[in-house]
């Protein structure tokens, strides 16, 4: 059984969308991050950064206590290898694949993200900061098109490379991206938009999408944290 700790977010889709492709038993226990459920202090003892997702596996490999695991990333790859799926087993191409995954991490995600808060969320309209972030995010969509110019999937077969990047290119529209501009990206878009794993995964999320305070309610919890954030929870 696997425990998600979980909001409807880019992040949070990815690893519902791996749990559905594999069919491992899982639940969720939902963190309401607009109402400040990343703090409680259960959650911090296995999600110390104060951030979803994460997860509690009670049926590790070697057969010992449960493990929990914090950051996206490293949680697909711990499923990856707990159920053999999705992440080749060969040297050359599992580190194919996660030079993928790390480039999400590290670029796609937290650029894109940033082009979010800039463009949508920000109570005031920096033009140099929303243009920064939109330049650099048509920079890495032109990278994903070029990988995919080969590929079907980004590295080679789909994989939990594949499942990372696709839930920040959702928001493409919110993004000032038009798909068009990236044909291969547009295809590989609708072709993992059609899987029944995905569309499942989708639906998931529409059970806590209305449930959590608007953008206005929840700007200080969101988007209002300091070193104090952690040290005084």
């Amino acid at each position: 059984m696997i425990e998600l700790f979980y909001w409807p977010t880019p992040n949070g889709h990815k690893i519902t969308i791996f749990l559905e492709e594999t069919d491992l038993d899982y639940k969720i226990t939902p963190i309401d991050i607009t109402r400040g459920a990343q703090f409680d202090p259960d959650f911090l003892k296995i999600a110390p950064n104060n951030r979803m997702p994460a997860i509690i596996d009670s049926l590790p490999q070697d057969g010992g206590p449960s493990i929990s695991l914090f950051e996206s990333g490293a949680i697909l790859q711990y499923l990856a290898e707990k159920t053999s799926h999705f992440l080749p087993q060969d040297v050359r191409g599992k580190w194919r694949v996660l030079q993928w995954l790390n480039w999400q991490m590290g670029g796609f995600g937290p650029m894109l993200g940033q082009n979010h808060h800039f463009s949508a969320y920000a109570p005031e309209k920096i033009p140099y900061a929303i243009d920064r972030y939109v330049k650099e995010s048509e920079r890495l969509y032109a990278v994903l098109n070029q990988a995919l110019n080969e590929n079907e999937y980004v590295a080679g077969n789909y994989s939990i490379a594949d499942m990372a990047i696709y839930p920040w290119a959702v928001s493409h529209q919110r993004q000032s991206i038009s798909l068009s501009d990236f044909p291969n990206v547009k295809k590989w878009f609708d072709k993992i938009s059609e899987r029944p794993a995905v569309i499942r995964a989708y639906e998931v999320a529409e059970r806590y999408k209305n449930s959590g305070l608007s953008m206005e309610d929840a700007r200080e919890t969101l988007f209002n944290q300091d070193k104090h954030s952690v040290s005084s929870k």
